[in-house]
């Protein structure tokens, strides 16, 4: 089976120059190398640090602050540093990754970047909210932005949120269509669909509430699995609660917790059921298990803060980004899964964005 294409979300490919292209792939490789080697080191973190084309006497300098799942977790800070890459390519913006270990590094990292004189502090996740609010009053001379939590009323911090609640409603019913109809080899029919979650914050639970409301507007006899693994860096304990969720009966598994999750795929493959990625296209850490993946721009949306921040166009506030922006969505399905239930998706996907259908963002009590 192939892993499709995204689904009519986000840019294009965008052209590069070939003396640019070359400097930043050039960058790129320092970078990478660095990071491998654990380079310099800022609060807890390692630091990677990106070239600079041109040579420039004063270049735009990003900081880019990890959470704790760092840049190789195959998803939401890998996206981030996409972004960062991308910029680097196309902006010629000097970028520096600083990798948190635990969650009392985010001050620290933050607040060295700031000290550094960097033009824009980027944290990456919900949970550095309040350490970026701390820091951004303390340095009202640089700006500062958050991806996935929504803050109003700093001045330097802008920030981006994403209304995963509609990309997990499309992963519902595409999960619950593809359990109800027994439209995959191996599936038997037992009308249970398992959620691997991270964290218990509202990001997360946005999206598990999308995908559960999903699921009831197209097979209402399919019973969904919930389990937190309380972690988003734990692979092995993600890969443990995939097999207790296929043990229940649980024959498609999503995962909803970042680095976690990879280990929840790995479990779905190990029992011989089926995963939906998460953040980004995950089809290629399973192929033959890995129906299809829920996306979240974050790689588009740091390009983007990166971009009017350089250009002189940082706002403050809260910037929305959701299925009618492409700041969302979810990938084609592998091969085999009928046509006529990609339709049906893709119906309701018009609905969200036509405002027929609004899915919750918040679980029921």
């Amino acid at each position: 089976m192939q892993a499709g294409a995204e689904a009519g979300f986000g840019p294009g490919r965008p052209r590069r120059r070939g003396w640019r292209r070359g400097a930043a792939l050039l960058a790129l490789a320092l970078t990478v190398g660095l990071a491998a080697c654990g380079g310099a080191s800022s609060g807890g973190g390692g630091q990677a640090q990106g070239g600079q084309p041109g040579g420039q006497a004063k270049p735009f300098k990003v900081g880019l602050v990890t959470d704790v799942g760092g840049i190789n977790d195959r998803g939401f800070n890998q996206l981030a540093y996409q972004g960062l890459q991308r910029a680097q390519s196309e902006l010629g913006v000097q970028g520096t990754v600083v990798q948190s270990k635990q969650q009392t590094d985010y001050i620290p990292n933050l607040t060295g970047l700031a000290q550094q004189g960097y033009n824009l502090v980027i944290a990456v996740g919900f949970l550095m909210q309040d350490q970026v609010q701390q820091v951004a009053k303390e340095y009202p001379q640089t700006r500062f932005a958050i991806i996935d939590v929504g803050i109003e009323g700093i001045p330097n911090l802008a920030s981006a949120v994403f209304k995963y609640q509609e990309a997990g409603y499309l992963a519902g019913a595409m999960a619950g269509l593809i359990e109800k109809e027994r439209a995959l080899p191996g599936i038997k029919g037992t009308n249970k669909i398992g959620i691997v979650a991270g964290m218990k914050i509202p990001p997360v639970d946005a999206y598990i509430a999308g995908f559960e409301a999903g699921v009831s507007k197209v097979a209402p006899e399919v019973q969904v699995i919930l389990r937190y693994a309380n972690s988003f860096d734990d692979p092995a304990a993600g890969r443990e609660l995939a097999l207790a969720e296929a043990a229940q009966g649980a024959e498609i598994i999503q995962q909803a917790a970042g680095n976690t999750g990879t280990g929840a795929i790995e479990g779905a493959k190990q029992a011989g059921v089926y995963a939906i990625g998460v953040d980004m296209d995950q089809n290629y850490l399973a192929p033959e298990t890995v129906i299809f993946s829920a996306l979240k721009k974050v790689d588009t949306v740091t390009f983007d803060l990166i971009k009017s921040a350089k250009e002189g166009r940082f706002q403050g506030g809260i910037n929305v980004f959701d299925l009618k922006s492409g700041g969302v969505g979810i990938t084609k399905p592998i091969a085999g899964v009928p046509g006529s239930i990609v339709r049906q998706v893709d119906e309701l996907r018009q609905q969200i964005v036509d405002g027929k259908i609004v899915p919750p963002q918040t679980l029921p009590q």
